[in-house]
């Protein structure tokens, strides 16, 4: 159990600074009224509001959004696989470089037809 005290102090410690530092930012910090403040924000461009029949995104945006899952889920595959490198079988070894030559074929499907360019 003493392996654990330095970790519990630890999140003693960040939980006594977050309870703290709410009150004392709001204590703090200015409170002047500023509507440009107030005003939602996004990539630099004006916020519009949503049309009446409901706003649509583009297939890119979510075609991306999956890739990005996709390669997401890929790295946590690979880093305990690369981590037990030393120590696993070749049956191991075959599964991962076909699960990454499966991942290699799509990523470079999605290239050819043109999903990662942005028109």
């Amino acid at each position: 159990m003493n392996a654990y005290i330095p970790i519990a102090g630890l999140v003693t410690l960040a939980t006594i600074f977050v309870i703290a530092a709410i009150p004392v930012s709001t204590v703090i910090g200015p409170a002047r009224f500023n509507r440009t403040k107030y005003d939602s924000f996004e990539c630099g461009l004006q916020a519009t509001p949503p049309p009446a029949t409901g706003g649509r995104f583009s297939v890119k945006y979510y075609i991306t959004a999956m890739l990005f899952i996709m390669f997401d889920i890929e790295i946590v595959f690979l880093y305990p696989w690369a981590v037990a490198f030393d120590m696993l079988s070749e049956l191991a070894i075959v599964a991962m470089v076909i699960f990454i030559v499966t991942l290699f074929v799509a990523y470079f499907y999605d290239l050819r037809r043109g999903g990662l360019d942005w028109d």
